[in-house]
């Protein structure tokens, strides 16, 4: 029988061919398409999100783990969509304009998708205009990154534009400057001390 433990087990170590290997012989013998992303790659993701969070795990086992979580999409995505398993909700992350950084948005890009959201990654230097053109396009959530203090007020630059062009999003902010004051300040829906609640705060976002 499938062993969807397993499958979490190895992701976290992060060992990506025994990850698919599993995933590939859980399809075969039948396993809903959902049950082996939540109790198996989501599962998986989320304790490695918590080590993270605990500083037991650092940045490389974190893309190790991920990587092999997305290798594991791969096979396990054309299956869901079938199945009508449907991601979370929409989530566009960006940095913005002028800053040209991106680990952490990467890593929170990950973490997300590990959780179950659909990630559209924007990249970097990302005009107000195309993280509203995200919300407009169904994106429920904007996550805007800044690791510069010269560049963080665009992300208040943003949060007018999305509010000017009517488009229904929540924004949540991150990066190294950034505070849960200056959220408060600009007005931001919410803000993430690091990658791994990133996804605690999306899904109370979502939640709202």
């Amino acid at each position: 029988m499938a062993d969807l433990q397993a499958i979490a087990e190895n992701l976290i170590k992060g060992k990506a061919p025994e990850v698919k290997r599993l995933v590939d012989e859980a399809m075969k013998e039948g396993v809903a398409p959902g049950d082996i992303l939540d109790k198996g790659l989501i599962a998986g993701m989320s304790v490695v999100g918590e080590r993270f969070k605990r500083n037991e795990f650092y940045v490389p086992e974190v893309l190790i783990a991920a990587r092999a979580m997305n290798q594991a999409m791969e096979i396990l995505a054309p299956a869901l969509k079938k199945a009508g398993v449907k991601p979370i909700c929409k989530v566009a992350i960006g940095t913005v304009k002028g800053d040209l950084h991106d680990i952490g948005k990467n890593l929170v890009s990950m973490m997300l998708k590990g959780a179950g959201f659909e990630v559209v990654d924007l990249g970097i230097d990302v005009a107000p205009e195309k993280f509203v053109q995200a919300a407009k396009d169904g994106c429920k959530i904007v996550a805007l990154s800044a690791l510069l203090t010269t560049t963080m007020p665009q992300m208040k630059n943003v949060i007018q534009a999305l509010k000017d062009s009517g488009a229904a999003a929540s924004v949540m902010i991150g990066g190294a400057p950034v505070t849960q004051s200056y959220a408060d300040e600009i007005g931001a829906s919410g803000y993430a001390p690091d990658a791994a609640s990133a996804v605690d705060v999306a899904k109370q976002l979502h939640a709202a």
